[in-house]
């Protein structure tokens, strides 16, 4: 039998919380870290920060985390699996290269890529060929938005992170890898499992959607018993994944957070559809066949997954332009506040009306009378100490966009007392990227691995 595999979760998303990885590594033993930063907006941005310049469109941040740990993960055995890449796998590497160049390291890095998920420049080819796109919620043909399309890639699985373990890379970066890919990749490469052994590539799939989120399922972000969690410094979520397809969340022990029954159940939850149906690139995992036992002491054993063969598509990711948009706020206090930000609202309506300005949409919130919670039961308290009016528009044309903006700090004068709120000055206008979500046959996505080794002693 086989020892388990411990692989650790040290980012949730592009911005997670940057002492986290480091505190995996150095607070009890790891054999991976798993850092994922993407989400499909996330692409969006990226693609945008690469055309400005072609040397970007990754996540910055894990360059400069990378180079802290580099000795620590080489002396350790520690190795690194993520998503970092985003739209410029390669371009990640290449700056991760520069970083260490000149580190005294004690022995060379290797760094692997992994590129082939971004169709962008292949739609043109892809739709020639018969492949639609199509809207999965709508239907609706790729052509209907193509000449608006910003980025658009397929979700990779677990096969070409496992030929990059295997070629012996020390850290793995992906571009648009689905998100419990990185965390099952390592346990197929160590533990043996068969591409079709689908049970436990649904365990696998299973322990990656509880890893994927970072703290979320240790203790934050959670409803149960939320007061009593301490998440100064969290532990972020460890799995010990066995042979067999069993497996322990757990966290290290010196740190906050708490791994329980409750937190390991929210997680699975989270952004959950059928749940027979959980369809990744490698497998589909029934996660309504999951057993879950709290051993106490931060350490929750999962078992009995099921696991069903994969799709012969795989899932893309369409990022395209679909207008602008801006919200602003200000914020009016004690007495009336509420009575003051519905009379504003009224006032700046009437005034984009009289402009002739045209938009898609224009939605106000009254934040502190049940705006972001939605209707509350019988009227909002009449004596509010403040509420927050925070109003957005969105079209199709910037100019319109651009006025509003100019319209909100008038009324700081021009309108109803006791305003509040607006050092951030004018709302900064955005343009709007929607989100596409297609298919398309797995056979036509060509994925390409490639392992650069530093030079000895990091030079």
């Amino acid at each position: 039998m086989r020892k388990p595999v411990r692989v650790a979760s040290g980012q949730g998303f592009w911005g997670d919380w940057q002492e986290a990885p480091a505190l995996q590594v150095r607070e009890g033993p790891i054999d991976y870290l798993m850092l994922d930063y993407l989400a499909e907006i996330t692409m969006s941005i990226m693609q945008k920060q690469r055309d400005r310049d072609p040397s970007a469109g990754y996540a910055r941040d894990f360059v400069p985390l990378v180079e802290e740990l580099a000795p620590e993960l080489l002396e350790k055995g520690v190795r690194v699996v993520t998503n970092a890449g985003g739209v410029n796998p390669e371009g990640c590497r290449e700056a991760l290269v520069e970083a260490l160049r000149g580190r005294d390291l004690p022995r060379p890095l290797r760094i692997a890529t992994v590129v082939g998920d971004d169709l962008s420049g292949r739609l043109d080819a892809l739709l020639a060929a018969g492949h639609e796109l199509a809207n999965m919620e709508t239907g609706e043909p790729l052509e209907a938005v193509r000449a608006r399309v910003q980025a658009a890639n397929a979700y990779l699985g677990a096969d070409p992170i496992v030929e990059a373990l295997e070629a012996g890379a020390d850290v793995v970066i992906t571009g648009r890898s689905t998100d419990t890919a990185l965390t099952y990749a390592p346990m197929i490469h160590e533990l043996g499992w068969g591409r079709e052994d689908w049970d436990r590539i649904a365990a696998g799939i299973v322990a990656g959607h509880i890893n994927e989120c970072g703290a979320q399922a240790a203790g934050g972000n959670t409803l149960y018993d939320w007061r009593s969690v301490d998440l100064v410094v969290p532990g972020y979520p460890i799995i010990e994944m066995e042979e067999d397809g069993a497996f322990t969340v757990t966290k290290h022990p010196g740190l906050g957070g708490r791994v329980t029954w409750a937190t390991v159940t929210e997680q699975l939850v989270y952004e959950m559809g059928d749940p027979a149906e959980y369809i990744t690139p490698d497998g589909i995992a029934d996660f309504s066949t999951i057993h879950l036992d709290d051993e106490g002491g931060d350490r929750v054993r999962v078992h009995g997954v099921e696991g069903r063969p994969r799709t012969d598509m795989l899932k893309v990711s369409i990022a395209y332009r679909d207008g602008w948009k801006a919200t602003g706020t200000l914020t009016y206090a004690w007495p009336d506040a509420l009575a003051k930000a519905r009379r504003a609202d009224e006032i700046l309506r009437a005034r984009l009306e009289r402009l002739g300005l045209e938009f898609d949409e224009i939605r106000t919130e009254f934040v502190g009378a049940g705006a972001c919670h939605g209707p509350v039961a019988g009227p909002p308290p009449k004596d509010l100490p403040e509420v927050e009016l925070r109003v957005g528009v969105r079209a199709g044309r910037r100019d319109p966009v651009e006025r509003f903006t100019r319209e909100i700090a008038p009324l700081i004068l021009a309108g109803p007392p006791s305003v509040t709120g607006f050092a951030g000055g004018r709302p900064r206008v955005q343009e709007v990227m929607a989100y596409w979500p297609a298919l398309v046959d797995r056979e036509v996505v060509e994925r390409e691995v490639t392992v650069q080794t530093t030079e000895a002693g990091g030079a």
